[in-house]
Parts: C-alpha cells; structure tokens; sequence
C-alpha cells in the first residue's frame, strides 16, 4: 500500500512532531510512504483534495467508523484485495472537517468518541497505520 498523509499545519508540540517523525521513518521501512504538511485556512480541504487526486481518501474524523488494530488491518487488507494501492489520510484542523469535506471522502475514519488536539489525532492515526501494516506483514509488534 502507498500511503500519502496529508496533514494540517506542521505539528508544534514537541513531543508529539517527534512521535510524528518516529512512526513515518517506521511506515517508510515496510511501505510506500509520504507526509504533507499543508497550511492551514479557508481552502484547507480543497488543497488537500489537489493533493489526494487518485487515492482512496480516509478522512480523520469523529464522525467515522471506528475500528479494533486487527479490524483496521482487515480494512487495509480488503482495500487492497479490491486493487486499491495508493490511499491518502487526512488529518483536518482542531475545526475538524465540514460536511463538503466528509461528502468527497472515500472512508471516515475515528480514533474514539473523545476528542484528540489534531497533532495528537496525527500521531495515534500514524502509530495504528503502522500497527495495521505490522499485522498485515506477520510482524510480531502487534500483541493481541
């Protein structure tokens, strides 16, 4: 699977830009993978449009479906079982996203019922991605 990330603003929290930069060196050692920063404004969700043309988008959202490590891996699984290859995640603003925005997604995503700051939604989103890829290779990170 390509994974083209697709996030709003670069992350401020130290702690959590280094968690960010952890789990992207890991999901760049088992998979196809890039991470975009875009400015955060009006046009939020269409720039990050542009940018997921011809990816199977995921939006991160409270509204979305929410899934077991294992259940999330099955998804990635079927997606790839149906050629799907090259999927964008995208982490919206601490606005969240509009319903245009939710409209022209492919697949919405939650982390849980609470409320996660947007670096730190980005951070755990990266973490079970890479936790979903690990399943899906055999690797023993996973533990259930």
């Amino acid at each position: 699977m390509t994974w083209k990330v697709l996030a709003a603003g670069k992350p401020a929290l130290h702690f959590a830009r280094l968690g960010i930069e952890e789990y992207s060196r890991r999901l760049g050692g088992c998979s196809k993978f890039e991470i975009h920063f875009v400015k955060t404004g009006p046009r939020l969700a269409e720039r990050m449009g542009e940018l997921a043309k011809g990816c199977f988008r995921i939006l991160l959202d409270e509204r979305g479906k929410q899934f077991s490590s294992r259940a999330f891996a099955s998804e990635i699984q079927t997606l790839q079982n149906r050629s799907i290859s090259r999927c964008a995640l995208m982490v919206g603003a601490s606005d969240g996203w509009d319903d245009t925005a939710r409209a022209g997604a492919d697949m919405l995503w939650s982390l849980g019922p609470q409320t996660l700051q947007h670096e730190l939604a980005l951070l755990v989103a990266l973490e079970q991605l890479y936790r979903a890829e690990s399943i899906l290779a055999g690797s023993p990170y996973h533990r259930d």
